[in-house]
C-alpha cells in the first residue's frame, strides 16, 4: 500500500475518533446532568455512541493491516 494510502487512513482513524469521543462526552454530560429525567435520550445517545466507536474500531484495523502489509 503507498505512502498516500496509509496517510489517508491515520486521518480517517483520528477523524473517527474525535466522532467517538464527542458520542462519548454526549454521554457524559447526559449521565451527569440530564439523568434521570433525561432517560429517553439514553437509547440514541447510547447508540450513536457505539456505532461511533465500531466505525473508529473498523478504521484503526484498517490502518493496522495496511501498515502490516506495508513492510
Amino acid at each position: 500500500m503507498i505512502d498516500v494510502d496509509i496517510k489517508g487512513l491515520e486521518k480517517e482513524v483520528l477523524k473517527r475518533k474525535r466522532l467517538a469521543s464527542e458520542w462519548a462526552g454526549k454521554m457524559h454530560d447526559l449521565a451527569e446532568e440530564r439523568l434521570p429525567d433525561g432517560f429517553a435520550e439514553v437509547h440514541e445517545i447510547a447508540e450513536g455512541t457505539y456505532n461511533a466507536c465500531v466505525a473508529w474500531k473498523e478504521a484503526a484495523d484498517a490502518l493496522k493491516a495496511a501498515q502490516g502489509n506495508e513492510g
